[in-house]
């Protein structure tokens, strides 16, 4: 009797284990192709940057008498926007102080209102429209630049020629200003 106990439970044992390891055969049947081969899953990280502006240290915009325009290039200026966006957007503005030579007094100042901003023509990579606006400058902050309908990276770039109305009792000097570009 103890035998045929004994057998009676290998047999159910062996049956146990046979019914799940074919549970678990067809279970890795069903994820992989017909034919065995296996799927592979890959993936992979697109890295994002900055959006961020460069401009010239300084610039020489060139000489005149007073009662006449000095006009001159400022230099590049690059937006570069590296940071892969689905929908990209960005906005150059600029402003400026006023123009002062020696103590800054009233004959020794021309005000920024007496200087314009031309971005004129701009170069892109990537894909963005760019529109830029001639401005009048002052000390707030104005539109120059607009990027739109960005896709990804993109760059912009443009030498934005700036022209200053030398008053006609303008004292002689050399006249220094500082012109502020941001993007954002």
């Amino acid at each position: 009797m103890k035998k045929s106990l004994f057998c009676v439970l290998s047999v159910a044992a062996v049956i146990g284990t046979a019914l799940t390891s074919t549970a678990a055969s067809a279970a890795v049947t069903a994820n992989a192709p017909t034919g065995g081969d296996p799927n592979t899953t890959m993936t992979f990280t697109v890295t994002v940057g900055a959006l961020t502006l460069t401009a010239p240290a300084s610039a020489d915009l060139g000489s005149g008498a007073p009662g006449t325009t000095i006009t001159g290039a400022l230099g590049a200026t690059t937006v570069t926007d590296n940071r892969a966006l689905l929908t990209a957007a960005w906005t150059v503005t600029a402003s400026s102080t006023a123009f002062t030579t020696g103590g800054g007094t009233g004959n020794e100042t021309i005000p920024a209102s007496d200087a314009s901003y031309d971005p004129g023509e701009i170069t892109t990579t990537g894909t963005i429209t760019t529109t830029g606006t001639d401005i009048t400058l002052s000390g707030t902050p104005a539109p120059v630049v607009v990027g739109s309908a960005g896709v990804g990276n993109n760059t912009a770039t443009w030498d934005p020629t700036i022209a200053v109305n030398v008053p006609p009792q303008a004292v002689g000097g050399i006249y220094t200003a500082t012109l502020t570009q941001s993007v954002s």
